[in-house]
């Protein structure tokens, strides 16, 4: 049986060249944490650095050991009887743990690959040179790919370094042996990304020189002079400059073996490199030639290649008709001179579909490009590779169109007039796909608009728009039914129907990324008796939902997509992703409270943020709102432990919750200037800047923005253990969601914030919680639930001694027992609240008892009393400019001149209430009096008038989820007009 481990690329192991499922990504990193040290013992706590870094998270090491066992599992599986006892296994020694492997029965790459250039730097050039190959074919890509931690990113470089070294020392071999040519390409291709690498330059000026191509030779020695003074402030070393003279004196000791010296030039030692000839190949036939005939290496127009170069379109393409059509729109060329090349840059986070979009698209529209397609993957956020350079990304254009490898310039202008000029009279499209920036995509535009550029990037190429015209192209995540049909695409209409709530788990975790759909799709279709809902399962757990999106290599990795965007930031932006994924308590964050979470000025979060945003880390739905998609907020957490101090992470997460409870409380005073809400916080940790609050409207606006983040922030609380914080999100809450009819999240609120408060002992904050639950219990009609907070509410203020509390504690009795058709009981309990609040001395709260007396006379028919009672209380609101107050009690005396059949008079309180409500941002209330001025209207024989007022409630109603009062008005609405 023949075994491979390999590390120089994705971690991987193979058994008869059959892969062995390593599992998820972390536990890869396990295996090749071991495979490093084949048979050598590596601590247990050695392997948990290596594994999760510095901060390790609390359960690393029983983590460990489930990695551990998965992974003799995944060995035991591919061992056969005859390998059972001397195949690979995974071995527990005092110590830590030993990967035992017999190396006549299993290789491992890297050592392998140690083993093949050591011998080669040994033996003679021919056999060297076999060896050499074999060594760099081992190479798949970037070692360890798709695992970061300081530990592998240390070895990854050292490795990189030696694979370096070996490629140099294949290339000496190769040039004493006459290979030129052949290396030539890949020379200038890695002098490209290299261009301080003096080794690499000498090795490419003595295959130039030896090809017959002295001018570039010495080009290349000057743009090398050039970069190292620019970049290290330093001259070419002293054997560069040796073969540099070499080359101008036409040296015949450097011509290749058996090969005459060239005569491309004739020089004196002296000559500056300036003044020589440029080399026999340039960019364009020679002025002397027959048009007809082209320069060397280069095709004629008779017998030129059209190239095909478009991978192949992806079988799950689904949806994007809006975009499609878009593109259809944009690349359009129209041929005539002077016309811009229309480019169009998709722009999107990864595994969002670009490419898929592109590739489909392209091949839709082949016959608008009779002279064939170009494509090139840029790899501008490659998990496993270095962004290509524009030179070498050219060459690969150069090739395709026919020109030969010895007539392609070094020089970089030239290469780009050649390619230009190749490509000016074809209509073309050109796909360059994964971009890193905007400097890496204006190289390779044509000159001419017979052409068409179709770029794709994980990053908004703001630039390319701006000084080429580009038209952008953002991506969004699929929407629920696209979702749905790309799932189906892979498993099928049947096996969704099978497992509808399994279908409908998969698309609320994946929200709508095609990757992590695919992905999915890909792990149930592997097994037809794999069902959908262990996946679902999988990920439910939000700790292993990017290892179930892993389906086994860098492409097909949520994760691995993920780091590469991350990589790509600076050191801000990334800070400012860490935490918005480990201590923003929202779905989306306001830029001043990101300003909080930093510790910084809102000028150094939005600069940090919209680094972010060009790389599709994060979306700005509206202007200064910024909303991270799910599963890059779990990698965000993921970074957070793995790279930020768990104090800072602690100190990020007080900042933002101090923030968002500072300024909640001051809106909520803005909105109830003279409710009894007064709370004693604590002064916020330095760094919060709380948001100004001073407008009523503005106010109400933030609270609209922020509501869910500042429920979340409540359950992050709770998480922590901070009771007081909880309790205290209740209560800046409540006012916005009362005012705004959001029952349901009412009782969610004070729940949580009840639960707090028994936690903590204290008999306020118990009765204010219990009260309040029992008000939202008894608007939604749950009786005895009201009933049974009411008592408890009113018990924990007597024990407390709280009469001003007591007296809230009947109002909201009160009105349980009113939702139950009892206004008696209802009467009775609002005298209490009146008699004690005339006690307390609060003129405020004295003029809303009287207004709550007067309600429940007038629903008794006692309107002479409730009349005198609701003015009464309207002239203390009026005067002490309690308008919320005001808005009640007109809509009572409405209720009492309808009553009384005054309804023109009713008409005015109601309508007066009713702006009053608006303004104030009281849905809940507002929606009564729409409701009441129907009837009103109804009354007074004016039926489209009601109507329109019924409708306007129900509308309310709905968003409220206050069913049963829109069931109500719907019945009315139901009845003919009279």
């Amino acid at each position: 049986m023949t075994i491979g481990f390999g590390v120089l690329g994705e971690i991987q192991a193979r058994s008869e060249g059959a892969a062995v499922d390593l599992g998820p990504a972390r536990q890869r990193s396990v295996f090749a944490a071991l495979v490093v040290d084949i048979n050598r013992t590596v601590p247990v706590e050695v392997l948990v650095d290596r594994v999760w870094g510095l901060r390790p998270p609390q359960r690393a090491k029983p983590t460990l050991y489930s990695y551990v066992s998965r992974l003799r599992q995944a060995l035991d599986t591919v061992m056969d009887e005859a390998s059972a006892e001397t195949g690979p296994s995974i071995a527990r020694r005092p110590a830590g743990y030993v990967l035992l492997a017999d190396p006549g029965t299993v290789t491992v790459d890297v050592h392998l690959f140690r083993d093949l250039a050591g011998q080669a730097g040994a033996t003679d050039d021919p056999r060297a040179a076999a060896l050499f190959e074999r060594a760099l074919g081992l190479w798949r890509g970037e070692p360890f790919a798709g695992v970061d931690t300081p530990w592998f990113n240390s070895l990854r470089e050292s490795l990189l370094a030696e694979r370096h070294a070996c490629w140099l020392d294949r290339n000496d071999v190769q040039l004493r042996r006459g290979h030129h040519g052949l290396l030539l390409p890949e020379l200038a291709a890695c002098h490209d990304t290299h261009p301080l690498d003096e080794r690499l330059a000498a090795q490419l000026m003595l295959a130039l020189y030896r090809s017959g191509r002295a001018a570039d030779a010495l080009r290349c020695f000057e743009q090398v002079r050039r970069a190292l003074a620019k970049e290290l402030g330093s001259d070419p070393s002293d054997e560069l400059r040796r073969l540099h003279q070499r080359v101008l004196v036409n040296d015949p000791d450097i011509a290749a073996p058996g090969m005459a010296p060239t005569t491309a030039l004739a020089v004196t030692g002296t000559t500056a490199p300036a003044t020589v000839a440029p080399a026999a190949v340039t960019t364009a036939p020679a002025a002397s030639a027959p048009a007809s005939v082209p320069a060397a290496g280069l095709p004629s127009s008779s017998d030129r290649t059209v190239p095909r170069q478009l991978p192949a379109a992806s079988r799950w393409f689904t949806g994007r008709q809006r975009e499609l059509a878009e593109l259809d729109k944009v690349l359009r060329p129209t041929g005539r001179p002077g016309d811009a090349v229309p480019v169009c840059a998709v722009s999107g986070s990864g595994g969002i579909g670009k490419t898929s979009l592109a590739v489909h698209w392209a091949h839709q529209n082949t016959d608008r490009f009779p002279d064939g397609q170009l494509h090139v993957d840029l790899r501008g956020f490659d998990p496993s590779a270095d962004p290509l350079a524009s030179a070498t990304a050219i060459r690969v254009f150069l090739d395709a169109l026919g020109v030969a490898p010895g007539s392609i310039p070094v020089d970089q202008e030239a290469l780009a007039g050649l390619y230009r000029s190749l490509v000016a009279d074809r209509r073309m499209l050109i796909v360059l796909d994964n971009a890193v920036d905007a400097a890496q995509v204006a190289a390779l535009l044509p000159g001419t608009a017979g052409c068409a550029v179709l770029v794709t990037s994980r990053r908004r190429l703001t630039g390319l728009a701006v000084t080429h015209g580009a038209h952008l192209l953002p991506l969004d995540m699929l929407s629920v039914s696209e979702s749905r049909e790309l799932l189906g695409r892979h498993l099928g209409e049947d096996r969704l129907a099978a497992e509808p709530e399994a279908v409908t788990a998969v698309l609320e975790h994946c929200t709508g990324l095609p990757l992590a759909l695919s992905v999915v799709g890909a792990r149930a279709a592997a097994g037809t008796g794999f069902p959908l809902a262990a996946l679902a399962e999988e990920l439910h757990d939000e700790s292993a939902r990017l290892d179930a999106l892993d389906a086994g290599d860098l492409s097909a990795n949520v994760r691995a997509v993920c780091r590469v965007s991350y990589r790509a930031l600076g050191d801000g932006a990334a800070e400012v992703f860490r935490l918005l994924g480990a201590a923003a308590p929202g779905p989306e964050i306001g830029l001043p409270a990101a300003g909080s979470l930093l510790g910084r000025p809102v000028t150094a979060a939005r600069a940090a943020l919209r680094e972010l945003e060009t790389v599709h880390l994060v979306q700005q739905p509206v202007p200064g709102r910024y909303r991270m998609h799910d599963l890059i907020r779990l990698y965000a957490a993921e970074r957070a432990a793995l790279d930020q101090r768990e104090e800072s992470r602690a100190r990020a997460l007080r900042r933002v919750m101090d923030f968002y409870l500072h300024t909640a409380y001051a809106g909520d005073r803005v909105l109830s200037p003279l409710r009894h809400h007064h709370m004693e916080l604590e002064p916020p940790v330095d760094g919060v800047i709380p948001q100004p609050m001073t407008d009523q409207g503005a106010v109400l606006a933030w609270f609209r923005a922020e509501h869910t983040c500042l429920v979340a922030a409540q359950r992050l609380a709770e998480r922590n253990g901070w009771d007081v914080l909880v309790w205290q999100f209740a209560r800046v809450l409540d006012g916005f969601l009362w005012r705004q009819g959001r029952l349901d999240d009412l009782v969610a609120l004070w729940r949580t914030g009840l639960a707090a408060a028994e936690r903590h002992g204290e008999g306020g904050a118990r009765a204010w919680a219990h009260r309040r639950l029992a008000h939202a219990w008894a608007r939604l009609g749950h009786h005895d639930d009201a009933l049974r907070h009411g008592e408890s509410a009113l018990a924990a203020a007597e024990e407390a001694g709280d009469l001003a509390e007591q007296a809230r504690i009947h109002d909201v009795v009160a009105w349980s027992w009113a939702r139950q058709g009892d206004d008696r009981q209802a009467l009775a309990h609002v005298r209490h609240t009146l008699r004690l609040q005339r006690l307390g001395h609060d003129p405020v709260a004295t003029a809303n008892a009287l207004n709550a007396v007067g309600w429940y006379e007038a629903r008794l028919g006692e309107y002479e009393q409730a009349l005198a009672h609701c003015e009464e209380g309207l002239e203390i609101q009026g005067r002490h400019g309690f308008r919320d107050g005001e808005a009640c009690t007109l809509d009572s005396l409405g209720f009492i001149a309808h009553a009384a059949a005054r309804h023109d008079e009713a008409l005015a309180y109601y309508r007066r209430a009713r702006a009053l409500f608006h303004d104030l941002g009281n849905l809940y209330e507002e929606a009564n009096t729409l409701a009441s001025l129907g009837d009103v209207h109804l009354a007074l024989a004016q039926p489209d008038e009601a109507r329109h007022n019924w409708q306007r409630a129900v509308t309310l109603y709905h968003a409220q989820h206050r069913a049963e009062d829109a069931r109500r008005l719907q019945d009315k609405l139901s009845r003919p007009p009279r």
